[in-house]
């Protein structure tokens, strides 16, 4: 099955007394362009991070971004005692200058939303410590990126049914070509015939026959509805049977552009152009999608 290159993935993950929300978000991309949108992944291990997003997504335009949120909100917060005597006494001296009786209560509830008031202690975090919140967030990280693998197959999947849908039209298309075929002949046969009445002057047979059979070569699309068969045999094998066939399925679709427009240059029917502008209307559509096959 085909994987798409777009995707999204979350994960959340406890790291002491914060939770941590990885997000995960891709495009299409030509190769893996991997932006680290977060200060928590420590600068020696973005390598690590991008390698193990790397070996998971293959290519694609990946951003991953991190929300902190406290798990307890008083959590290493205390009070400034200094600080807040200071307010205290401001409070106080304004209200008497103002005469306004201010009672404690109401001064501390407006005293606690001042600026550096209330601190937050930062703990110093042994080695082990640091180390064991990494693993945490890392695992994380491999989480999100797998969910974002599963979004990614949902989406393969109806891209795949979308493209099978369309190089099946373009088969068809070329059946009602081949109808065409006994109609073609004649035509270019009336054509030729009428300018060789046309010719008042001595003919010289051998080379005339030498320019009829250059002429019907030249005119001959066999080769092209064989090699067209052949390019979408191969196009819907490789989708099938690769793991990730995005870059080749580019290469072959152009292949069946060719010759899809080789068809329309020598068809010269209008019936057969109608078959040609319509598959090339699926060709186009079908690079469309490819473009976001992994």
């Amino acid at each position: 099955m085909i994987q798409s290159m777009t995707g999204y993935g979350k994960a959340e993950c406890i790291c002491g007394n914060n939770k941590i929300t990885v997000e995960i978000r891709s495009v299409n991309g030509k190769n893996s362009d991997i932006s680290l949108k977060t200060q928590i992944i420590p600068r020696e291990k973005e390598i690590e991070v991008r390698q193990l997003i790397s070996s998971i997504l293959q290519r694609g335009n990946i951003d991953l971004f991190t929300t902190v949120e406290a798990v307890s909100e008083n959590s290493g917060r205390t009070i400034n005692n200094q600080i807040f005597i200071s307010y205290l006494k401001q409070l106080s001296a304004i209200a008497e200058e103002s005469g306004e009786s201010l009672g404690f209560d109401k001064a501390a509830e407006i005293i606690m939303r001042l600026p550096d008031v209330v601190e937050t202690q930062k703990k110093d975090k042994d080695n082990e410590d640091q180390n064991a919140d990494w693993i945490i967030l890392k695992e994380a990280v491999q989480s999100a990126t797998e969910m974002l693998v599963q979004f990614r197959q949902t989406e393969g999947k109806r891209l795949e049914e979308d493209i099978i849908t369309r190089i099946k039209l373009i088969i068809s298309y070329l059946i009602e070509i081949e109808k065409y075929e006994n109609e073609r002949s004649v035509q270019i046969k009336e054509r030729i015939k009428a300018r060789l009445e046309e010719i008042t002057s001595e003919i010289d047979t051998n080379r005339l026959e030498q320019e009829l059979i250059y002429y019907l070569e030249k005119l001959d699309i066999t080769e092209e509805k064989v090699r067209l068969k052949q390019h979408c045999s191969y196009f819907l094998e490789t989708m099938t049977k690769e793991e990730y066939p995005g870059k080749k399925l580019g290469f072959i679709s152009q292949e069946i552009g060719r010759e899809i427009n080789t068809l329309g240059t020598k068809a010269s029917h209008a019936g057969i152009q109608k078959w040609v502008v319509m598959m090339k209307d699926e060709l186009e559509k079908i690079k469309e999608q490819v473009l976001n096959v992994l």
